[in-house]
């Protein structure tokens, strides 16, 4: 297992064991030792996925201290364009994005810390996406910045979008805890 650091600070592309042959695939996608040794959390609260179909944005999500958290994220069906945007007011990153392909047929992921967005375009149907988080959901910490609202070209003119993520405050109209 690879963890590749990003240009955003503390986020990092996980690049697991990745196994192939006639059977099928064979992925790990967590390494508590590797993790540790970086630095990078090891216990898990919550595991959750989501299913979406090409053309949808989810995003852009975090919660709030004190229930921010970090995130494992990794497509296990299809492919997406992944996106994490630093919202950390004392990072040299902050304001920065990063959007990268994930794909099930790499297995590759993504470690998010504490303090950035997250969100994805379903690049293919049938897309299945889980997250690992290190903290447990707290509904009044939920919270959200408009996926259109800071720079990125998601590539396409009429995403499917949920009326919640549609709602989220612009990047510079967000009221940053972070």
């Amino acid at each position: 297992m690879e963890l590749i650091p990003t240009p955003l600070v503390g986020c990092y592309e996980v690049r697991p064991f990745f196994a192939q042959d006639e059977r099928g695939t064979f992925v790990k996608t967590f390494h508590a030792e590797r993790f540790s040794a970086l630095g990078l959390p090891t216990e898990w609260r919550e595991e959750y996925y989501s299913s979406s179909r090409k053309g949808v944005i989810r995003g852009m999500h975090f919660q709030t201290p004190p229930h921010d958290h970090e995130k494992l994220v990794y497509c296990m069906q299809g492919r997406v364009l992944d996106v994490v945007l630093d919202l950390r007011k004392a990072s040299p990153t902050h304001g920065r994005h990063i959007a990268v392909e994930l794909d099930a047929a790499r297995g590759h992921g993504l470690m998010i810390p504490k303090g950035m967005a997250h969100g994805f375009l379903a690049l293919t149907e049938d897309v299945l996406m889980a997250y690992k988080v290190t903290s447990v959901y707290a509904p009044e910490n939920d919270a959200g910045i408009r996926w259109d609202s800071f720079g990125l070209h998601w590539g396409l003119d009429r995403p499917i979008v949920s009326a919640r993520d549609r709602a989220h405050p612009a990047f510079a109209d967000f009221d940053n805890p972070f």
